[in-house]
């Protein structure tokens, strides 16, 4: 349903209670008559030292996010979108499609995830091979791995910066992402990725592209893409990449 001020459109968000970033990020490419709506995952154990702590984050995640889902359906929202990343990627492509089937079945509503959302851009600018930052152990980064190896991307390369708690990956700096988007591009790099909807890349990812000369995708900016396109909505925003501004 709409309502007065998401006249053309609501979104239930659901994003970890740990994340500070990605609700403001939304708010920032916030386009006239569509508002979100966040449901948050309490996440009770924030430790991501290592890749113990990282796998427990998602068994949180996955024992908590229908109750969430269920919270945000109160407010009748039209569309869902996933603030959080890590699980859309899990498990490869099977993973992910996993993971859509189960929001649409709790919610009965379609939905925006960042690895989708990533795999359109990727396609819409022709990359076949690129380059990845993250704030995740390594086991989170073998499974962004897989996925875009499974959908037929190289990764050339990828910095995991991490993190060692889910909070934490908000404090990065815009100067050590600058110095991650470095290490990972390349010549024969065709575009960059950044996933982790708690690091804050939307501003940067925009000013990279120019002194790069290629996309750089910053997942927030690609999930929120998705989620205007999908439902008919294409406002340009600037500020936060060519996604946004030119597709």
């Amino acid at each position: 349903m709409t309502d007065a001020l998401g006249w053309r459109r609501k979104f239930g968000v659901i994003a970890p209670s740990t994340n500070t970033i990605v609700e403001p990020d939304f708010a920032g490419m916030s386009v006239p008559g569509v508002t979100s709506h966040f449901s948050r995952i309490h996440i009770r154990n924030q430790d991501l030292s290592d890749d113990a702590g990282f796998e427990n984050l998602l068994v949180q995640i996955r024992a908590e996010i229908g109750y969430a889902c269920e919270r945000v359906l109160t407010c009748e929202p039209g569309y869902m979108v996933m603030g959080m990343s890590a699980e859309t990627f899990w498990g490869g492509v099977e993973g992910n499609r996993e993971f859509v089937a189960q929001i649409k079945q709790i919610t009965g509503l379609d939905v925006a995830t960042g690895a989708e959302a990533c795999e359109r851009a990727l396609r819409l600018f022709g990359a076949r091979r690129i380059g990845v930052v993250t704030p995740y152990q390594p086991i989170g980064d073998a499974n962004v791995v897989r996925f875009f190896g499974e959908i037929g991307f190289e990764v050339v390369s990828i910095q995991g910066l991490k993190c060692p708690t889910a909070v934490s990956i908000a404090h990065v700096t815009e100067d050590e992402l600058r110095r991650a988007i470095r290490a990972v591009d390349g010549p024969e790099v065709d575009a960059i990725v950044q996933c982790g909807t708690n690091l804050s890349m939307v501003r940067l990812a925009d000013e990279a592209e120019r002194w790069l000369g290629k996309p750089v995708i910053a997942i927030n900016a690609a999930t929120w893409w998705m989620a205007l396109r999908e439902n008919g909505i294409e406002d340009k925003v600037y500020g936060a990449g060519t996604l946004l501004r030119s597709y």
